[in-house]
């Protein structure tokens, strides 16, 4: 009859222990939305460098404003902390490397000059070089 308890003790503790660490594991919303409030203001800060730099960050003709990287760099990563608390890290990582580089697609196609083109690249590459590693699931 002792043996019985401390066994299920022993079970429980172990359930416990496996359930709260694969709580850690995964990102809270605390932490996520900090990473993507960080990488918005620094998307936003590097495209504000590059427009001061002369590069006007237009599509069609049309410079795109810069309070627009904010929104949209916060817009993808809550997509990226919902989509990080459901899957595993490799299928995270892969789906926003295949996501960074479709969403270049446009930049690349709609781009007035060449300096447009690489210097909207450049801001979706540094938003998601910061965010896609602090968002992924450490399971």
């Amino acid at each position: 009859m002792t043996t019985t308890a401390i066994a299920t003790r022993t079970a429980s503790t172990t359930a416990s222990t496996t359930a709260s660490t694969a709580t850690r594991t995964r990102v809270t919303w605390r932490s996520g939305l900090v990473t993507t409030a960080i990488g918005a203001v620094g998307t936003t800060v590097l495209a504000a460098i590059l427009r001061a730099a002369g590069v006007d960050l237009g599509v069609d003709g049309e410079p795109i404003p810069v309070y627009a990287f904010t929104q949209m760099v916060a817009l993808g990563g809550l997509i990226g902390i919902v989509v990080a608390r459901h899957v595993r890290r490799t299928t995270f990582i892969r789906a926003t490397v295949v996501l960074t580089a479709l969403s270049c697609v446009p930049s690349v196609a709609l781009g007035t000059t060449a300096a447009d083109k690489i210097g909207l690249v450049i801001t979706h590459v540094a938003a998601a070089a910061f965010i896609v590693p602090r968002l992924a699931p450490r399971r």
